[in-house]
């Protein structure tokens, strides 16, 4: 008859389990994977696929028994960690997606607003737009990839312990919000300079040809302008995001 030890049985669970949790943290808060449109048992599946995969990299954890209240706290922290991973991502989606609602703003297109299903907010043309070309990106560009590998890394960085809110301390996830203005307002400054440059040219022909309505001149003007602008900085809209993706995902390294 076989028969296994409790700390046979650790040995054996924990070298998954951690690796498991934060994973599945991840995948809950990820852009693109963590949509209600990816199934749960795809996202759970991927976990438990990594957390299998990354064993051979990550160093070996503490055996701690499971009903104990350190283990309490090492869940707390695969959570804490996991999350901070995809909510970094989900930073720069916001972003690009803020620089898309500026240039709306800029356009007059931000009137034309609708609702998304996807996640259950509010969102205009432009910004849709540019959220949906940098999903594309993203899964195009190899971004999960790179995401998987630093969350591997991340190991190394913030190992297994009792102590989840050492990485609060390190990272300050708590002032990542920021990064959405200046991040997603260096994304739109071209775009931004060149519309500027349009209302200028338009109110010097207010001024000197007082008879031309500028109101119905100057909408389909900046609107042209702005989707050619859009059209023409597009092909460079993955430099950007990789440098963004790069800087955020650097906190975990």
């Amino acid at each position: 008859m076989v028969a296994f030890t409790e700390a046979e049985v650790l040995a054996w669970m924990t070298p998954l389990f951690w690796p498991f949790l934060r994973a599945l943290a991840l995948f809950t808060s990820l852009p693109v994977l963590g949509t209600r449109t990816v199934p749960a048992r795809v996202r759970v599946a991927l976990a438990g696929f990594i957390a299998l995969a990354a064993q051979a990299s990550m160093p070996a954890p503490p055996v701690v028994p499971l009903d104990s209240p350190v283990a309490f706290m090492l869940v707390l922290q695969q959570l804490v960690v996991g999350l901070a991973l995809g909510f970094a991502v989900r930073v720069v989606f916001a972003a690009v997606e803020f620089a898309g609602e500026v240039i709306g703003l800029q356009m007059g297109l931000n009137f034309a607003g609708f609702f998304d299903p996807v996640t259950a907010s509010q969102g205009t043309a432009t910004g849709r737009f540019l959220g949906t070309t940098i999903a594309w990106l993203f899964v195009v560009g190899g971004g999960h990839l790179l995401v998987i590998a630093v969350l591997v890394e991340s190991f190394q960085v913030f190992p297994v312990g009792p102590e989840p809110f050492a990485f609060l301390r390190a990272a300050q996830p708590q002032r990542w919000g920021a990064e959405i203005f200046s991040m997603g307002l260096w994304i739109a400054l071209p775009l931004i300079a060149m519309l500027l440059m349009v209302n200028l040219v338009l109110g010097v022909i207010s001024r000197v040809a007082a008879q031309i309505n500028v109101f119905s001149v100057g909408f389909p003007v900046t609107l042209g302008v702005g989707l050619l602008g859009l059209l023409l900085t597009l092909p460079a809209l993955q430099q950007p995001f990789n440098v963004a993706l790069e800087r955020m995902l650097g906190f975990f390294r």
